[in-house]
């Protein structure tokens, strides 16, 4: 019988008292927008581009955020607990800061990551971090301060596991040689993207992919834990060149894409897969029924967008299960727009969740599942005679 997992290693005795949010470049006022809305007991702190910091309340009765505390943001990438600044004017100097930060808790894994990469390559960046994380792992090993996990295993896999106290180091300017200035802070993994480090989906784009499309409804089936099933079908609006329908195909779905331009004929080939060469509102309604799943992530105004989703489900006989509809922000002001847009889904049936994903631009993924109707009470049976 295999040995039991080792527990996760307990949070810091110093909790902090802030919350750092990292966030897309230039989704800083967004962010604050929907904090104000669903997290009105924070107060907003220092901010730099693709970093938010939220004070929180000393005493606010019945406010006291778990371990895994990650608010409904939408355009978080992830959420940790600050523990402050580590400076050094060599490597050694860091570590040393960085050390009297974290004290002496155990850690069960370290993400390290780029603030906001600027002049160089993602790769660049992605390297860097790497090359630091390792220090720190290695520091920690030989400070005996690190929890459940093996150095090799957690060396060999950033992805943190369910429960596992995380580090987090924010380098806060790419190409400095050695890093001199670390933001630092703690998570408790969870949700799939606080298990990635910065949030950041970990997955590069195959190369044969036909669009990006594919890699931004990757990450959303990983995040949202999609429940696609092999069988079902879908329909996507404004498909081409066909990088969301490859996805949904390899999914096992049988696939309807609805766009005047044609697709990558790697999709257009593939036997679940058939093309209406129209727009979207010249479909039929009588075509648009019995689709488990309607997808969207077209290039207009996202006020067009739900017109045309809208038209799938509430078709007559039209009952999907599920939307996937990417939204994209001309300007990052209309996302105050999002409560209005939300609610456009509820009023159609359907429970809706939103994330900016780590590999979309200036837009929000939105998954809406359909509710599940009440059941009306049973009449009576009146039996003969009764």
């Amino acid at each position: 019988m295999p040995a039991a997992e080792p527990p996760p290693s307990p949070a810091p005795a110093s909790r902090g008292g802030f919350l750092l949010v990292a966030c897309q470049g230039g989704a800083e006022e967004a962010l604050c927008g929907r904090q104000r809305e669903v997290l009105p007991q924070v107060s907003k702190g220092v901010w730099r581009r693709g970093v938010v910091t939220f004070r929180l309340p000393e005493a606010t009765p019945g406010f006291d955020p778990p371990d895994d505390f990650f608010p409904d943001l939408t355009f978080a990438r992830t959420v940790i607990r600050s523990l402050g600044q580590a400076t050094g004017s060599t490597e050694p100097e860091l570590l040393d800061s960085l050390l009297a930060l974290v004290g002496q808790t155990a850690w069960d894994n370290v993400h390290a990551w780029v603030r906001a990469p600027r002049g160089a390559t993602a790769d660049e960046a992605a390297a860097q971090a790497r090359a630091l994380r390792a220090t720190i792992l290695e520091t920690l090993q030989a400070r005996q301060l690190l929890g459940r996990h093996p150095l090799a295993t957690i060396l060999a896999d950033p992805i943190a596991q369910p429960g596992d106290l995380v580090l987090d180091c924010i380098i806060d300017e790419q190409g400095e040689v050695p890093v001199q200035r670390l933001w630092v802070g703690w998570h408790r993994a969870n949700t799939p993207p606080s298990r990635w480090p910065g949030g950041l989906y970990p997955v590069g784009m195959p190369a044969d992919k036909v669009s990006r499309a594919w890699l931004k409804l990757d990450e959303a089936i990983a995040t949202f834990a999609i429940p696609l099933a092999p069988g079902q079908r879908a329909v996507e609006l404004g498909c081409a060149p066909g990088g969301a329908c490859q996805r949904l195909l390899e999914a096992g779905l049988s696939v309807t894409g609805i766009d005047p331009a044609l697709v990558d004929e790697r999709v257009a080939a593939h036997p679940r897969f058939e093309q209406r060469r129209m727009r979207a509102r010249d479909v039929r309604l009588k075509e648009l029924r019995g689709f488990d799943w309607v997808v969207a992530d077209m290039n207009i105004d996202p006020t067009s967008t739900l017109e045309a989703v809208g038209r799938v489900v509430t078709a007559p006989g039209s009952r999907p299960k599920g939307i996937i509809a990417t939204l994209k922000l001309p300007e990052w002001s209309r996302a105050g727009a999002l409560p209005e847009w939300l609610a456009t889904f509820r009023r159609w049936g359907y429970a809706p969740q939103a994330r900016q994903l780590s590999t979309g631009g200036r837009e929000v993924c939105v998954l809406a599942l359909r509710r599940a109707s009440p059941r009306r009470p049973r009449r009576a049976t009146r039996r003969p005679g009764g």
